[in-house]
């Protein structure tokens, strides 16, 4: 009765050892080729100061001349952009300030008149190998344009960063962060199950867990 509980007991492990082992594999497989283009830009991010790769990076600036009546609300001057600009689609991310006082305004003199800061507008476009960003006081009678191109290791870094990406990829990299929490548990647990030398393994864990924990707490 014993030795059936024993080979009972014995054959879940054994089950659950093969499942996590697929599905550590295709979980790999899924974050392999982002993995390899993280690793890369983050070792290239990491070490930039040091390595000094050319990010061959082309600026360029110039002023849009606005519609007549000039558009009014954001939204609208967003719709104006795509347009104008010629985009691929809207911006990947804006900016909206409303008018406000300006912070260097005497406000010991009462008698003065309260000096505005006009509502500013910045809207981005593009994706991580060129970047659009309009820019907008509003009253002006044009817009500011910035253009950047970017060679490849500057794309690569924007990539990396998430600069200028749209949604599909954010949530692209979620799944590979995902996937690699799920590749840190099941390895342990794969260890666990399978290693016997857990003396030597949980040295090896406990002294990067002091290590990360030490780089960590230096910071503060």
């Amino acid at each position: 009765m014993a030795a059936t509980a024993a080979a009972a007991d014995h054959q879940r492990r054994a089950d659950i050892v093969r499942w996590i082992c697929r599905t550590h594999g295709w979980f790999g497989l899924w974050g392999a080729v982002l993995g390899l283009l993280m690793g890369f830009s983050g070792i290239f991010l990491n070490h930039r100061n040091v390595l000094k790769l050319p990010q061959a990076q082309e600026r360029s600036r110039a002023q849009l001349a606005l519609p007549d009546p000039v558009p009014d609300t954001p939204e609208a001057m967003s719709a104006w952009l795509v347009t104008a600009l010629r985009t691929d689609g809207p911006p990947s991310s804006s900016r909206i300030e409303g008018a406000r006082p300006v912070p260097w305004a005497d406000k010991s003199d009462k008698s003065a008149p309260a000096l505005t800061q006009p509502a500013h507008w910045v809207f981005n476009f593009g994706g991580p190998n060129e970047t659009i960003q309009a820019d907008y006081w509003q009253g002006n009678r044009s817009i500011g344009i910035n253009t950047t191109r970017n060679g490849i290791v500057a794309t690569l870094t924007s990539m990396h960063k998430g600069s200028g990406m749209p949604i599909a990829w954010i949530l692209l990299i979620d799944t590979l962060a995902g996937s690699l929490i799920f590749l840190s548990i099941s390895g342990v647990t794969l260890w666990v199950l399978t290693t016997r030398r857990r003396a030597l393994g949980l040295t090896i864990f406990g002294a990067s867990l002091a290590a990360v924990a030490g780089i960590a707490l230096s910071s503060f």
